[in-house]
């Protein structure tokens, strides 16, 4: 059987100003350290996080990370995890939903409910990554995550520095990767060998829980493999739906 191309040689194609973005990425990084505590990295393991966590841990910053365990992720994603807790300078940590939450919604309206209705679906986000997000927030001055232009049309004027609201609370939002091209983050971990998730060998280029994420084909949307049976439009889970202050 012919072996399946690395990510990192099929993607890694960094813009000519590169080197001016991660300068200013890192400017960014540092400045949100020294001027925002506390503050911390929202990671979902996927390419943009964990190019974030390396940039956190080489230049030594105070910016612990959690990740939102929910329950429903695949086992790569949960082996990277693992990974991750064992070598991070940074602290990791993870949050799970409320199990008694996530019992009550499997009991009803069921486990697959999430395919009959947008309303199911985004009840479950709620369960999984909503309530566990106020947790992991609270209290925070900032947060860190990474959000790209390029990523979906819903996020193409995301800026570097911005003002959010969760859970009712103001809190600052900075997306230290925001001008980064897809071939950027690429290059990024194919030059510093960063550990990262293998399905992005297979074609997921956005990676969330396993029953909501499915690999994409050549000429489809970045987001495509993400809630596939909804409306194109609906490519959120909540957690980065832009409300200002």
């Amino acid at each position: 059987m012919k072996p399946v191309p690395k990510a990192t040689e099929l993607l890694a194609k960094p813009s000519p100003d590169f080197a001016d973005k991660l300068s200013a990425t890192q400017a960014l990084l540092t400045r949100a350290a020294d001027q925002w505590q506390p503050l911390k990295q929202a990671s979902s393991l996927g390419a943009e996080d964990v190019v974030i966590t390396h940039l956190i841990n080489r230049l030594q910053l105070d910016i612990p990370v959690f990740v939102l365990e929910t329950g429903a992720l695949h086992h790569e994603t949960l082996a990277l995890l693992e990974r991750l807790q064992a070598h991070s300078r940074a602290a990791i940590q993870v949050y799970h939903p409320q199990p008694e939450s996530v019992i009550a919604f499997v009991k009803h309206p069921g486990q697959s409910a999430i395919y009959d209705s947008m309303a199911h679906r985004k009840a479950c986000c709620g369960i999984r990554k909503l309530e566990p997000l106020g947790r992991a927030l609270q209290g925070q001055k900032a947060w860190v995550t990474g959000l790209r232009r390029e990523q979906s049309q819903a996020r193409a004027d995301v800026s570097a520095q911005e003002a959010d609201v969760t859970n009712g609370v103001p809190i600052v939002k900075f997306n230290p990767l925001v001008e980064w091209t897809w071939g950027d983050v690429w290059h990024y971990i194919a030059s510093n060998q960063v550990d990262y998730n293998p399905l992005h060998d297979h074609f997921y280029p956005s990676i969330g829980c396993a029953p909501c994420t499915r690999a994409i084909s050549l000429g489809e949307d970045f987001r495509a493999g993400r809630w596939w049976w909804e409306d194109e439009a609906a490519k959120e889970c909540g957690l980065h739906v832009k409300t200002s202050s």
